[in-house]
């Protein structure tokens, strides 16, 4: 039988408890290591990663209270947070196990005990273990992720009216824990004004978790926000940590949450509600402490209105709504973005391009911009990248004088006509190709057909 990579560590001060254990233990478990004196227990869990100890409650003869074994189970816990402890009593002493457990321990087992009883019980606290360390790693990653959100989160830029009153309303509503709905065209800045709202939060210290709903599978809904248990379902080896947990104290930000579907809004208008997870499997529930932030590009009072997207729902949501202008409407802008992304993506291309020529600002300036702030970027990138002059030309910008002529006057002023005309005008230009068609909108895939089929093209 193939052992279980797992280190075992026995602590009792019967030799003869010891023996037997690592008798039983060595069969399944591919180290096990024991001492009588607790007092070396802190050098075995600097040494190595201990999966499990087993820790007997009384070391002196004629004390009977428990205390040592509870003070070197709370050692245990403060060193190694990820070592499951299991704690080795006799009968008499079941009620202070059962403190114990109160106080960190996982479980305990009752001298003398059965071989199969043993094997089980510390198998647990082998997975128990595994699924500690597992959530700590992604605990670590996500706060390495938010070290360098911290450092490198790209502020709101804007002088342009409509974005000052949206930047105002931000700074009133960031100080608060008020749900907040953030409403606009792909790529108009919902993911940084997100940002910005947990940075200038009381929460800032705390994760900021992006759960993307759009590109969500709905399969993946409760296991991906709520977490799931060993056994909820095949393949599910261990529990795992949601990404609502994951969250916890700081902000959870679901993005295009328009792209939710019915059955499942309704699960999530619970947890919101009741600030409550459970886990997929499993039948406890957690508290969560958690602010959310939404954000959409969806006309959603209208998915209301047409049953789509439940009313009690968005009141839960938009506590405070915020919505971002286009591009297109803050103009006085738009030179103001392209500088700044020439000047990072000069950094990081290490090219020393210094500002715009005159023809390439009027055209930067006289282009609608379907795809909004990120086209922006993603074409200076490209300018920069291309071009052999000190500064970039309008050339480097890869835009036809007919493009931003119909872009700027030529089409309707019908959001919804303009829309039609700007994704068909994409699809022949790509010759059907939903990637790249969907790339130069500033739209996902999932976005594109979606649009694709409310326009009936």
């Amino acid at each position: 039988m193939r052992k279980t990579e797992a280190t075992i560590l026995l602590v009792d001060d019967d030799e003869d408890i010891l023996f037997s254990a690592r008798l039983i233990l060595k069969k399944y478990f591919k180290e096990v290591i024991s001492t009588t004196d607790p007092k070396t227990i802190l050098n075995h869990l600097t040494q190595k990663h201990v999966d499990v100890m087993l820790l007997d409650m009384n070391y002196k003869r004629g004390f009977e209270n428990g205390k040592e074994g509870m003070y070197w189970m709370e050692q245990t816990k403060e060193i190694s947070p990820t070592t499951t402890v299991i704690l080795m009593t006799a009968f008499g002493s079941i009620d202070l196990a059962v403190n114990a457990l109160k106080k960190g321990a996982t479980d305990f087992i009752l001298k003398p005990w059965e071989a199969e009883k043993l094997y089980a019980i510390v198998r647990s606290g082998v997975d128990l273990s595994r699924s500690l360390q597992k959530n700590q790693q992604l605990k670590t990653i996500q706060q390495r992720k938010d070290d360098d959100f911290q450092k490198q989160t790209q502020h709101v830029i804007g002088n342009s009216p409509s974005v000052q009153k949206a930047i105002r309303l931000m700074k009133k509503v960031a100080a608060t824990d008020a749900n907040v709905l953030i409403l606009g065209e792909n790529g108009t800045g919902k993911f940084v004004f997100a940002k910005e709202l947990h940075l200038l939060s009381d929460r800032k210290k705390q994760p900021f978790v992006h759960v993307d709903l759009g590109s969500l599978n709905e399969n993946l809904f409760e296991s991906e926000l709520f977490g799931y248990a060993k056994g909820a379902f095949t393949g599910a080896e261990k529990d795992n940590v949601g990404r609502f947990e994951l969250a916890k104290g700081g902000t959870i930000f679901l993005d295009e949450i328009g792209n939710l579907p019915l059955h499942l809004q309704s699960k999530l208008l619970t947890v919101i509600q009741e600030r409550k997870i459970s886990r997929l499997g499993e039948s406890m529930e957690r508290m969560i402490d958690v602010r959310i932030i939404c954000a959409t590009n969806a006309h959603i009072h209208e998915m209301v209105e047409e049953g789509k997207f439940r009313q009690d729902l968005l009141f839960r949501i938009n506590t405070i709504e915020l919505p971002l202008p286009p591009l297109r409407e803050r103009k006085e802008d738009i030179l103001l973005l392209a500088k700044h992304f020439l000047n990072s993506q000069s950094r990081k291309y290490k090219k020393e391009v210094d500002g715009f020529s005159k023809s390439a600002e009027i055209a930067l300036e006289n282009y609608a911009w379907p795809g909004n702030i990120r086209e922006l970027e993603h074409v200076i990138e490209r300018a920069v990248i291309i071009t052999d002059h000190p500064r970039i030309e309008e050339d480097d910008l890869h835009f036809s004088k007919k493009k931003m002529e119909t872009s700027s006057s030529d089409l309707p002023l019908n959001l919804d006509a303009a829309e039609k005309i700007l994704i068909a005008t994409a699809l022949k230009k790509h010759m059907g190709n939903i990637s790249k068609a969907a790339a130069e909108l500033g739209l996902t895939r999932a976005a594109l057909y979606r649009r694709i089929e409310k326009h009936e093209l």
